[in-house]
Order: C-alpha cells, then sequence, then structure tokens
C-alpha cells in the first residue's frame, strides 16, 4: 500500500521596519520650514494685516475721510480730553479802567496778573496791577513758561491807553495750558526790562447752537449751560490742520505700499530678462550686458529723479509718484540683473539642461521652463528684501520734498509734515515713522525666512 505524503509551504513570517519619507515637492518643502520660522510668519502675518489696513480700513464707517477737518480738535493727541462745557453765546467784556498813578522812575512789573472769569476757549480775559509811570503794555502769550530765558512767547497786542489794565484774547485759544505775561510800555513806547506772567488753563467751551451745527447734540432745546458733550473720537489723534490720523496713515499706506510693491516688482522684472538673456547667451554680449547694467549702477538716483520732474513737469505741491516710479524703475534694476544671471550661468550647466537640448528643445523653452522657474527661489528673497528699500526710499524723497507732496497722504510726507510739530505734538511724527519702521521690519524678516526656507542645501541636509 502506498501512502502519499504532501506538505504544506511553512511561511515564514519577520517583521519589517520599512523606513519612508512622505514625498514632498520643493514649495511644499518650503512652506513647511517657513511656518517653522516664528519671525518669519509673524512677519507674513503682519503684512497680510497692513494689506487689510489698506484696502479695508478706508471703508470702515468709524473712520472719516483723510481731508476732512475738525477744527476743534488740531493737533489733538490719542486718548485726549473730547468734552465741551456749554456755555452761553459770547458778550463783550468792558475790560479793567484804573486810575495811573504818577511815577518819575524805572518802570517796574505789575505786582499781579490775574483771570478775569473762567479761561475758556471762547475767551481769556487777564488784568494787572497798573504800573507807576507806564503809558501802556504789551502782552505777550506762550506755551511754556517764559523763565529762565525770558522767552515770552507771541506778542498779542499793545494797550496805549495807561489807564486800561486788562485784555481779552480771543486768538485760536486752545484746551490747554497758557502763559500771559504784561510787560510796560514807556513814553516812546520801549519795552522794560520787567514783566509778570500769569498762568491759565483753557476749557473747552461750545454754545448750544454750535453744537448742533456741528452735529454733536440733536436740539439745542435739549442743552442746558454746563452739560458737557463729546466732541469726534480720533483713535490716533489728529494733526496739526484736525485731519484724522488713523485716516490719513491708511490712506498714506496706499501711496507707501503701492510704491513699495509696483516698483520693486517692474525694476525686478527688468532684471530677470535682462539677467536671464545675458546669462544665457554667455560670452562678449555677457560681458557687454553686464558692463552697461555697471554703467547704470553708477548714475545718480536723485539728479534723474530731478530730471524726471522737469521732464513731466512737477511743480511745487505736485504728487512726483510717477517720476519716482520711472526712477526706480530705470535704475534698480541691476541687482537683479546679477542675482539672475549668475544663477542662470549654474543652471545652464546642469544635466537636464542638456538633456533637453539634444531632445531639440529650444532657446525660449529653456528659458522659460527650465532656468527661470530654477531661479523663482533668488527672485522671491530679491522682492522681498526690494520692497522695504522701495519703501524707504520713497519715505525719504516725500520727506525731503521731492515724493509724494501734501495734501495727498504717504507716510513720508506725513513724517515731514510732523517734524515741524515734534517738540510740541509728537504723536504726529511718531505714528507715520513707527508704521515705516514695522513694514520694513516685516519685510526684511520675511526676507530672511524665505531665503532660508527656499534654500535647497538646508532641505539636502535635513
Amino acid at each position: 500500500m502506498n501512502a502519499t505524503l504532501s506538505f504544506a509551504p511553512v511561511v515564514a513570517e519577520r517583521d519589517v521596519e520599512v523606513i519612508s519619507r512622505p514625498s514632498l515637492s520643493y514649495w511644499k518643502d518650503a512652506w513647511i520650514r517657513l511656518k517653522a520660522n516664528r519671525r518669519a510668519l509673524t512677519s507674513l502675518y503682519i503684512i497680510i494685516a497692513l494689506g487689510l489696513f489698506t484696502v479695508v480700513g478706508p471703508l470702515l464707517p468709524f473712520v472719516p475721510s483723510s481731508s476732512t477737518q475738525d477744527l476743534d480738535q488740531i493737533s489733538s493727541p490719542p486718548g485726549a480730553d473730547r468734552t465741551a462745557t456749554i456755555v452761553a453765546p459770547y458778550a463783550p467784556w468792558s475790560g479793567v479802567t484804573v486810575n495811573v498813578p504818577a511815577g518819575d522812575g524805572p518802570l517796574e512789573a505789575p505786582a499781579s496778573v490775574s483771570l478775569a472769569g473762567e479761561a475758556t476757549t471762547q475767551a481769556v480775559r487777564i488784568f494787572w496791577d497798573p504800573v507807576p509811570g507806564a503809558h501802556g503794555y504789551r502782552v505777550y502769550r506762550n506755551i511754556a513758561h517764559p523763565a529762565p530765558d525770558d522767552a515770552l512767547g507771541m506778542p498779542l497786542a499793545d494797550v496805549l491807553v495807561a489807564s486800561r489794565v486788562s485784555f481779552e484774547d480771543r486768538l485760536d485759544i486752545k484746551p490747554q495750558d497758557y502763559f500771559y505775561s504784561v510787560v510796560p510800555l514807556d513814553r516812546n513806547g520801549r519795552e522794560a526790562p520787567v514783566y509778570a506772567t500769569v498762568d491759565v488753563s483753557a476749557v473747552r467751551v461750545v454754545t448750544a447752537e454750535e453744537a448742533v451745527r456741528r452735529g454733536l447734540a440733536d436740539s439745542a432745546a435739549d442743552l442746558a449751560i454746563g452739560d458737557e458733550v463729546r466732541l469726534a473720537l480720533h483713535l490716533l489723534g489728529t494733526d496739526y490742520l484736525g485731519r484724522d490720523m488713523l485716516s490719513r496713515l491708511m490712506h498714506g499706506a496706499r501711496v507707501s505700499l503701492f510704491i513699495g510693491i509696483v516698483a520693486p516688482f517692474l525694476f525686478i522684472l527688468v532684471g530677470i530678462l535682462y539677467g536671464s538673456a545675458a546669462g544665457f547667451v554667455g560670452g562678449r554680449v555677457d560681458q557687454v550686458l553686464m558692463r552697461f547694467a555697471d554703467f547704470v549702477v553708477a548714475l545718480p538716483f536723485l539728479l534723474f529723479m530731478i530730471l524726471f520732474r522737469i521732464l513731466f513737469k512737477i511743480e511745487g505741491g505736485d504728487s512726483g509718484i510717477a517720476p519716482m516710479l520711472i526712477a526706480m524703475v530705470i535704475l534698480s534694476w541691476p541687482a537683479a540683473a546679477r542675482l539672475v544671471r549668475g544663477q542662470i550661468l549654474q543652471i545652464r550647466e546642469e544635466g537636464y539642461v542638456s538633456a533637453s537640448r539634444l531632445l531639440g528643445a529650444k532657446t525660449p523653452y529653456l528659458v522659460l521652463r527650465h532656468m527661470i522657474p530654477n531661479t523663482m527661489g533668488v527672485i522671491l528673497v530679491t522682492i522681498t528684501f526690494a520692497v522695504p528699500s522701495a519703501i524707504f526710499t520713497e519715505a525719504f524723497l516725500s520727506f525731503i520734498g521731492m515724493g509724494v507732496a501734501p495734501p495727498t497722504p504717504s507716510w513720508g510726507s506725513m513724517c515731514n509734515e510732523g517734524l515741524k510739530t515734534m517738540l510740541t505734538h509728537p504723536h504726529e511724527l511718531i505714528f507715520p515713522a513707527l508704521f515705516i519702521s514695522i513694514t520694513v521690519l516685516a519685510f526684511n524678516l520675511l526676507g530672511d525666512g524665505l531665503r532660508d526656507a527656499l534654500d535647497a542645501r538646508m532641505r539636502s541636509q535635513e
């Protein structure tokens, strides 16, 4: 009896450790490394916020027009008191008249200068003790105490009637502290070397009719003497003409960012085309093209800016945006051309370019399909660094009066205007300068992050 034996195959099971890495494209890997850079990512968010600030900000209902003036709040800092007290309409003041005592000696300062009633933005009334032998008085007003250098400030009036020892000031009074000084005059109208000073604090007031006319109240019948109303809100204060600083910063961002983004895009595009042609052709043509680029670098920017302003017939007070853009495009492309040329010289020796040539690829295909896409990392980084440079150039030209001219707002022209009131109202200079600094810093940090994220060598090391 024959028996047939059958054997089942033995399957050996063993654990196999598989090491795999997810396939990532060059741009996905760059985005992952950019997100890991907190400074660059924060800068990207700041730039996006600036874009929304520029585009959406002026459309918000609480943001007034950049040209609307609030004459009740001129050079008002952020957070300033906005209350106004209802008072009766202005009534003329007869003043104070006394008998002048005789005197033959040198003139002395008034024994005292006093405030008649309350100092308001409607009127400030002062009176003083008569000075023996004085033939009149001169009244000064200052926003700082005249001591110790005897800076009396602005002369308001000459009281040439010796018996009249009072003065009423109604000249553009703001809700702030003032120092009034009274100087006696001799018979020839010369000032005595002495004076007396009084410190007053003016309070903002408004009549019921004015409150209704300015939209601060619905009806004058609802307001009584002593009631308080609140003026319009300005989050960042107002400038020296009473214009809202937040609104002007938003509209100024449109001009500054437009120049800062459009100009680099244009001159880098010119540099890409020029550098690609020089690097791909090579040889004598490359040398000639790059020597011309060196010549353009040596041209003075300010001189061409002046020439373009003359060519475009830009006069004082006219906006010089077009000459500024043209000057940047004509004179700023060589740096981008050099970078792109260097990349093209390196890429054209790669194996895949030689393979494409063997397969019959034409020059336009090689440049557009292989060379320029492989230089996009350098191009993006160059654009990112060129934007803050263009913004700073616009701010500098507008600051010296050769760029964007008032009333068109830009951050540079606002800095120029704020410089005039820097000591008394520093917010008019601080805010535009702060926006310029934040924008330039954000683009620079983003450029650093893009440079690291797009570096293929860093990818190969991970």
